[in-house]
């Protein structure tokens, strides 16, 4: 099948790579503009991109879909099917009909279930055990399309954002391939969501990651899992940022914020209920470090008290 694909991040490299393992023609790959990265600001290309021109495929990066140029490049591509995973933008319907057999989304949550940006990290944030890939047939409205097909897998203990994209991503490679042999042979029934049953999974931003120790230990584990590697947990001690990276949670109580210290490598904070044993952190302006590196540089840290804002 001539296809179009359009992905932006790391997520969206695996299932372009099945596509065209699987021998499917790709006519070419829409990404995002390059943006500025790092702290030196120096742009910096998607993954897709990358992976698109080590493939030789050509790339189109126009600033916004609506641009009437670039639905032209596309109407001249003549794709029999546009397959879109996490691109970043929203879809009108002169693109979404251009093609025989429309558009299909690759999206990483269990629809209706966290429809929007950030499926992945809003289900770990919120305590799911489960997660999946859902091939959707896309619409107007905010992943509101027809289901295709729908593989759920665990979210283990352990996983972060970061794990559970990397499965989730091969995952959406498999089904994706699975997908489109089905639709063209006609053998893909779609389903209607039951829009009583959506939930959000609005965009991350930075502040997202700014830890409210009043909520339960387990409500904060989870906001460390789901925010790794991206924005990331912080809280502030004598006046600078800390990222916490890795955590667990144990049994205890104590006053929200405030840190207990076991031995020379055990420290633990209160929360609204239970203990939150602290693992590993990046201080600011610093590398990432185990809490038994971290405590051995900061003396006397028992007793002392995470603060919600950086001292001006």
């Amino acid at each position: 099948m001539r296809l179009v694909y359009m992905g932006t991040p790391q997520f969206a490299v695996p299932p372009l790579r099945a596509l065209a393992d699987a021998g499917h023609e790709i006519a070419g790959v829409v990404t995002r503009t390059d943006k500025p990265a790092g702290r030196g600001q120096m742009l910096a290309a998607p993954s897709v991109k990358l992976a698109a021109q080590e493939m030789g495929f050509s790339v189109l990066q126009p600033r916004r879909v609506r641009e009437v140029e670039f639905v032209e490049q596309l109407r001249a591509l003549a794709p029999d099917i546009i397959i879109v995973a996490a691109y970043g933008q929203i879809l009108q319907k002169d693109i979404l009909t251009l093609p025989k057999f429309g558009c299909l989304n690759i999206h990483a949550s269990l629809l209706p279930l966290y429809r929007g940006a950030a499926p992945i990290n809003w289900a770990i944030i919120r305590g799911e055990q489960e997660a999946g890939i859902t091939i959707m047939q896309m619409d107007e409205g905010m992943d509101t399309g027809e289901i295709l097909m729908q593989e759920r897998i665990s979210i283990e203990p352990v996983d972060t954002a970061g794990t559970l994209t990397v499965k989730l991503s091969i995952l959406g490679a498999r089904l994706i391939t699975t997908a489109l042999q089905l639709l063209a042979s006609g053998r893909l029934v779609p389903t209607a969501q039951d829009n009583s049953k959506a939930s959000q999974a609005p965009l991350l931003k930075k502040e997202h990651g700014l830890i409210d120790w009043t909520l339960s230990a387990a409500e904060i584990h989870n906001r460390v899992r789901g925010l790794f590697p991206w924005p990331g947990a912080y809280s502030f001690l004598d006046g600078k940022m800390i990222k916490i990276l890795t955590t667990d949670v144990t049994a205890g109580q104590g006053e929200a914020g405030l840190l207990y210290q076991r031995g020379r490598d055990i420290l633990e904070v209160g929360t609204g209920c239970g203990l939150l044993r602290i693992l590993s952190v990046q201080p600011e302006g610093k590398k990432s470090m185990t809490i038994a590196e971290f405590m051995h540089g900061h003396r006397g840290l028992a007793g002392k008290k995470f603060e919600q804002l950086k001292r001006k």
